[in-house]
Parts: structure tokens; sequence; C-alpha cells
């Protein structure tokens, strides 16, 4: 675990990780790391067809997500420098297991292991989480096209498989901590009282990691 803060911001579709991570770099002046979505050639073939796209669209997100945290690792944390993800690779297994036939899964599987085995572990999660209504709702104001075709049924098992990826995290890592958010109870793009209570949470946090690393 790096002794730089290395915060990802986990949960479904539309719930606002990107935002949130772009609020809280800038409060604490930690690096942002953004996942890449709409540059994915398959996306949109993806959502209009998931059996066909599932196995190109998940290998493209890999590869650039390991060269993402490869590039991160080097130029950031080596140096002992922040950083805040809207993203944690492990989200890959999640969509990995939903979309990819078996034997499509089994080699994909295999090569997740082999990139990531070496790569930084955050020592922080936020996850989000909100209702399907919620979520919908968001996907709709934000208003990307290539997401306008996800269909609802789709989004409610994501939202299912984040929750028992999330409480199966808690188990295999319990020090570190993970930060819920409920997304029906809390907005905090429109309200600052919200961002506000959520700033403390990662504050208390920030200094009991850096009690433990002082050890």
């Amino acid at each position: 675990m790096a002794d730089a803060p290395f915060i990802a911001i986990e949960g479904p579709i539309g719930i606002g990780k990107t935002s949130l991570a772009k609020k809280l770099s800038v409060h604490f002046d930690f690096h942002l790391l953004k996942e890449i979505v709409e540059e994915n050639p398959f996306l949109g073939k993806f959502y209009d067809d998931i059996d066909a796209w599932s196995f190109q669209t998940e290998m493209f997100f890999l590869c650039n997500r390991f060269k993402q945290l490869e590039d991160i690792e080097k130029k950031y944390l080596e140096e002992n420098k922040a950083v805040i993800a809207d993203y944690h690779i492990s989200k890959n297994m999640i969509f990995a297991k939903r979309t990819l036939q078996q034997d499509k899964f089994e080699k994909y599987e295999q090569i997740y292991h082999i990139l990531t085995k070496d790569m930084p572990v955050p020592n922080m999660m936020i996850y989000l989480h909100a209702s399907l209504d919620t979520v919908l709702a968001r996907i709709k104001q934000r208003g990307r096209e290539i997401e306008q075709n996800i269909k609802p049924s789709y989004l409610a098992q994501l939202a299912s498989d984040y929750e028992d990826y999330m409480n199966h995290f808690e188990v295999l890592h319990p020090d570190i901590p993970v930060i819920r958010i409920n997304g029906d109870e809390m907005d905090f793009v429109k309200r600052q009282d919200d961002l506000d209570k959520i700033i403390a949470q990662v504050n208390k946090h920030l200094h009991n990691h850096k009690e433990i690393a002082k050890q």
C-alpha cells in the first residue's frame, strides 16, 4: 500500500464519481486520475449488443487503466505525491463477470491478474451508491449519447454487483477504510453542506493514514 494518499472513488455508472473526484482533488490539491470512458471505440456498440462487443470493450478498458496506473505510480505515488482516482481497476472484474461468456471470462481473468498483480492499491475507498431512479436521472442529466441506450435492468444488476463487490472488498482489505455515500440522501454537487461532510470524513482518514505511516 502506497505511503502517499491514494484515494479511489467507486460506484455504478452515472453515480457522480468524476464530479466528486474533481471536487476533492481541488480541495486537497491532489492529482486527479480520470478513467478513460468515451475514448473507448467499442462502448457504443457494447450498449447496443453486449454479447457481441463485451470482450473488446473490457480489454480496451483493462489495458488503458493498467497504463494509467503504471504512469501514476511512477510519476506521483513513488514521488510521494497524493492521487485521487474516479475508479478502481478492480471494477473491471465486476463488469467482466457480468458481460463475458465463460470461456472469454476465463481468458480475461488470466490477463487481468497478470497485469494487476503489481499495481498500487488505494489506501482509501469512497463508495457511491443510490437507487435505480437516482442513477437513471443522473445519466439522463449528464446526457452522454452513448449511455442513453443502457437498459435499466443492466444498471440494476450492476448496482447489485457493486454492493456485493464492496462488501467483499471490506472483508479482504480490513486495513483500507471505505467511506459509503448514499446518493439518494446526499447531493455533493448541489449542496455544499453534503460536500463538507464528505471532506470531513476524508480528512479524518487522511489523518489516521499519516499517523500509521509514522509508526
